[in-house]
């Protein structure tokens, strides 16, 4: 039996200043949807462009069935219209146009954290915020034990939470809203936040969760994770859904087709930073220069960050940044231009930043790139441009050590150069291993 049930799903935004004028129709809008009557200014605005009047559709036209007892994956880039699906089904927001019907109590670890009172208690926050998110308060005081517990911040209960770190406040945040023991459970990105062991945390719970029998909706960047809680996934990209089957088709599907290989990042809005400079297109080169459409392991590459600035400063220790992973958001390796002791001078207008690979040491393989530009190597430098997964590298198999034999794809993250030898145990060593006198 379908719990969640969305038909043609669609959420609006206009980009910059609200003005009177808008606010007005608004509300003109959200009055007739609550009186059941047809949106007044639904067809006008269908018709008004994106750059004119600044319209962004978070959401358009999304249609899925989600069924009771389901843990279903929701995937996509930053800015493809995840986190803003999960607040109208929350109850957060309403949707523009179309419906989601939702049969069962709802809890939703969205912003973990929203509803602390930084001058109250640890203690006086668990029943704040399990009161906030429905909980009652016989219920909160027969699970305080637990959920304490489960948070690990026992020693600062009566400490108020403006005194606690980020992550205490989350864990303790976190470990209410897990605590609800509702039908359908909605998290988004909670994965994000607090050290592995609480990750690991959140994973039991909401595996928990599933076990039990309830409905869990979950957003995550981390494949490793979709792949394991889940049983389906929904790919949305540029708020449509674009494709929906088991965990590991999303993934593959999304691994596919919502990377680009290489080529232009202008039109991209999934990256942050000043905007002093901006990466405009990243491609893989051979050393003498050849465009490669892909890279084999063994063979020598120049990841090039074509760029184009935009202001006259100087940077005297610019850093540029490359991180690899695989498609599973396993971290693979890190390099930027301070780990080689290369300065880069003053900016032109226009330029590259090229990272030299001798020998990718890659086994074969899909693997996504992300960057980062900031203004020096020090913690607190102006981050000028950045963006995660923005292009897709895809390795062959080569012949990295040199013999023929051409490692495979699944048999390690990396390729490491090695030499072996066969040496004779002789007598003398055998009795010193032995002989306990011989030790000293």
């Amino acid at each position: 039996m379908p719990v969640i049930t969305t038909e043609g799903l669609s959420k609006r935004y206009r980009l910059g200043v609200i003005n009177r004028r808008y606010l007005y129709k608004d509300m003109q809008s959200f009055f007739a949807r609550c009186l059941g009557r047809p949106d007044p200014h639904s067809e006008v605005d269908a018709r008004v462009t994106h750059t004119r009047e600044g319209i962004i559709w978070a959401l358009d036209d999304v249609n899925f069935e989600i069924r009771d007892g389901d843990v279903v994956g929701v995937i996509g880039r930053n800015g493809s219209g995840k986190s803003t699906l999960l607040k109208i089904l929350s109850r957060i927001t309403s949707p523009t146009k179309g419906t989601a019907r939702i049969k069962g109590r709802v809890a939703s670890l969205l912003e973990v954290g929203t509803g602390f009172h930084q001058e109250l208690t640890g203690r006086d926050n668990v029943f704040l915020n399990g009161s906030i998110l429905g909980m009652p308060k016989e219920m909160i005081r027969a699970k305080f034990d637990e959920i304490v517990a489960f948070s690990g911040v026992e020693e600062y209960i009566d400490t108020p939470v403006k005194r606690y770190s980020s992550g205490m406040r989350v864990r303790l945040a976190f470990a209410v809203a897990a605590h609800l023991e509702p039908d359908i459970l909605i998290v988004d990105e909670v994965l994000a936040v607090g050290d592995s062991s609480f990750q690991q945390k959140c994973l039991g719970r909401m595996t928990e969760a599933a076990q039990e029998g309830r409905t869990v909706l979950f957003v995550s960047h981390n494949a490793a994770a979709v792949e394991n809680l889940c049983v389906r996934g929904i790919v949305l990209d540029q708020g449509r859904g674009v494709f929906e089957g088991t965990q590991t088709q999303a993934l593959q599907f999304y691994a596919e087709c919502c990377h680009s290989e290489s080529g232009s990042l202008r039109e991209r809005r999934d990256r942050g930073g000043t905007g002093a400079l901006r990466i405009a297109e990243i491609d893989f080169r051979s050393f003498d220069g050849r465009v490669l459409k892909s890279v084999s392991s063994g063979q020598d590459v120049n990841v090039c960050l074509h760029f184009e600035s935009h202001t006259n400063r100087t940077f005297p220790t610019l850093n540029a940044r490359i991180h690899i992973s695989n498609q599973f958001d396993l971290p693979i390796f890190m390099q930027h231009n301070g780990l080689s002791g290369d300065a880069f001078g003053p900016l032109p207008a226009t330029g590259t930043f090229v990272c030299q690979i001798p020998r990718l040491p890659l086994p074969p393989g899909r693997y996504r790139v992300s960057f980062y530009v900031s203004s020096g190597y020090y913690r607190g430098a102006d981050q000028l441009d950045y963006m995660i997964h923005a292009v897709d590298m895809n390795v062959d198999g080569g012949d990295f050590f040199g013999t023929g034999e051409v490692p495979l794809a699944g048999e390690g993250v990396c390729l490491v150069p090695a030499r072996w030898r066969l040496e004779e145990l002789t007598l003398a060593r055998s009795n010193s291993a032995t002989d306990p006198s011989s030790v000293r």
